[in-house]
């Protein structure tokens, strides 16, 4: 599994984790799933899947922070998705 840290927010990548292109971010007691969109000119958004977000009630800024910093870090996140997945 392989990690990076910026502004506060812990990101990782599950080497077993399945496509498309994401990363988990955490900052605080938030868990966010961010899709990783190369090329597509918004570079990353939260995964659609129901859970992307957890826990349910957690605060939309902590939410937003991890997106922002994802978004300013999109090339690192993507070598480190590169690199766990081979």
């Amino acid at each position: 599994m392989g990690s990076l840290r910026f502004d506060g927010v812990r990101f990782l990548a599950y080497p077993r984790d399945h496509a498309p292109c994401h990363i988990h971010g955490f900052y605080g007691e938030t868990e966010a799933i961010v899709a990783l969109l190369n090329g597509e000119p918004m570079a990353v958004r939260l995964d659609v899947r129901g859970d992307a977000v957890r826990p349910a009630n957690t605060k939309q800024a902590d939410v937003r922070h991890i997106v922002n910093v994802a978004a300013a870090h999109v090339q690192e996140l993507l070598k480190l998705w590169g690199e766990a997945h081979g």
